[in-house]
């Protein structure tokens, strides 16, 4: 099981990014993925998620109308549309996945995912 996460870059102040996450060794249909990212020293944070079963879809309020998360279980990629990036976006951006259909409150706990990917970085910054 193996998850790839790539498109981080550095990018202005409300410009856009789509960061991607190639799942390999397992169907990706049958899990239920997030996206998290972490700043150095602090808690690795939710950003998005979609779960499994009713593929419903759970956004950190700090990303609301910005971020937009999709899956596509045919190339067993996950992705990460990012519009309108504040430099607050700046970030390591993880994406994870499990097996579980984990409840709504626990969608962004990192310890409810399995599998993780190595990170991409985001910069956002003039």
């Amino acid at each position: 099981v193996q998850l790839q996460a790539s498109g981080g870059g550095l990018v202005q102040p409300g410009g856009s990014l789509r960061l991607s996450c190639a799942a390999s060794g397992f169907s990706l249909d049958s899990h239920s993925v997030a996206w998290f990212r972490q700043l150095p020293g602090q808690e690795r944070e939710g950003v998005s998620a979609i779960r499994r079963g009713d593929r419903k879809t759970v956004y950190a309020n700090a990303v609301k109308g910005r971020f937009t998360i999709s899956r596509d279980n045919a190339k067993g990629t996950i992705y990460l549309q990012m519009n309108a990036l504040k430099p607050e976006d700046t970030a390591v951006y993880y994406c994870a996945t499990t097996s579980g259909n984990p409840i709504y409150s626990s969608m962004f706990q990192p310890t409810t995912y399995t599998y993780w990917g190595q990170g991409t970085e985001v910069t956002v910054s003039s």
